[in-house]
C-alpha cells in the first residue's frame, strides 16, 4: 500500500505527539526533570503548530515537516548527549532527540531517493546504517543501562537545601536512588545523608538502618566532612539539630 503525502504527514505529527508526550511524563523519573521536561513542551508545542498549519490554504509539505524534525533531532542530541555523558544528570532527551533525527534524515534521503545517483545512494545506505547504529548505542546507553546515581545524589542535596524531604524528587527519594556498585564513593554518602535526615525526621528505625549500611561501608573516614557538615547545615537550617546530631 502507497501512502500518500497527506497521510505521512498526519503520522509524523503523531509521532510527534508521542515523543513530546513520553518526553515530560517520562521526565519524571530522571533526577533533574526539567531539561526533558523543557524539551518535551518544544516538541509538543512545534506540533501544535504544525498542526494548525495542516488547516492552512498552503499547508506544511512532508519535506518541511522532516527538516523540521531533523533541526530539532541534532538540537537535542547535542544537549542529550551532554548531559547524559558529560553532566551525567539524565538520559531522555539523547535517545528521543535521536528517534526524531533519524526520522527525519532517513524520510529526507527516502523522499529524494530516485532523484540520486548510484553514489549517493550509496551514501545515503551507508548514512542509514551509521544513524541506525547510533540511535541504537543511544537507547542501550540511555534507556537501559542510563548511570545516574551520582545525579541523584546531587539531586538529594538541592532536595535537602530547598527543605524538601518527603515526596517525589524529595531528599530521601534522591537519596535513596544515589547508590552504585561501580562508584562506591557514592554509597556512603547517600547512607549517611538518610541516616541523619531519618534521625532529624524521628525515624528510629530507619535511621538504624542506614546507620548500620554506613558503618558497613566505613563510616565517617568514608566520607568527607565538607559532606556531613553541609547535610548538617541544611537540616539545622530547617528548625534545629537533636542533640545526637549535632554532637555526633
Amino acid at each position: 500500500m502507497i501512502i500518500t503525502e497527506s497521510t505521512a504527514v498526519w503520522m509524523l505529527l503523531v509521532f510527534d505527539a508521542v515523543i513530546g508526550t513520553v518526553l515530560i511524563l517520562g521526565s519524571k523519573s530522571q533526577p533533574f526533570p526539567t531539561p526533558a521536561k523543557r524539551f518535551g513542551t518544544l516538541i509538543l508545542i512545534i506540533t501544535g503548530l504544525l498542526l494548525l498549519g495542516q488547516s492552512a490554504p498552503n499547508p506544511t509539505s512532508l519535506e518541511a515537516h522532516l527538516g523540521i524534525l531533523s533541526v530539532i533531532g541534532a538540537f537535542g542530541l547535542v544537549s542529550g548527549i551532554h548531559y547524559m555523558l558529560n553532566t551525567r544528570r539524565e538520559v531522555l532527551v539523547a535517545p528521543m532527540s535521536g528517534f526524531l533525527f533519524c526520522v527525519g534524515v532517513a524520510g529526507l534521503i527516502t523522499k529524494t531517493w530516485d532523484e540520486l545517483t548510484k553514489f549517493e545512494h550509496w551514501a545515503g545506505f551507508l548514512a542509514l546504517v551509521v544513524l541506525a547504529g547510533g540511535q541504537t548505542w543511544l537507547v542501550f546507553r540511555g534507556l537501559l543501562i542510563g548511570r545516574l546515581p551520582l545525579a541523584w545524589s546531587q539531586a538529594g542535596m538541592v532536595a535537602l537545601h530547598r527543605g524538601q524531604l518527603h515526596g517525589s524528587h524529595g531528599a530521601i527519594e534522591c537519596f535513596e536512588k544515589a547508590w552504585d556498585g561501580d562508584e562506591e564513593h557514592l554509597n556512603p554518602m547517600a547512607y549517611s545523608a538518610l541516616y541523619k535526615i531519618n534521625l532529624f525526621l524521628n525515624n528510629q528505625q530507619q535511621a538504624d538502618h542506614w546507620r548500620e549500611l554506613f558503618l558497613e561501608v566505613g563510616g565517617k573516614n568514608s566520607v568527607a566532612d565538607e559532606w556531613l557538615a553541609a547535610i548538617d547545615e541544611c537540616l539545622s537550617a530547617m528548625g534545629g539539630l537533636p542533640p545526637d546530631i549535632a554532637d555526633e
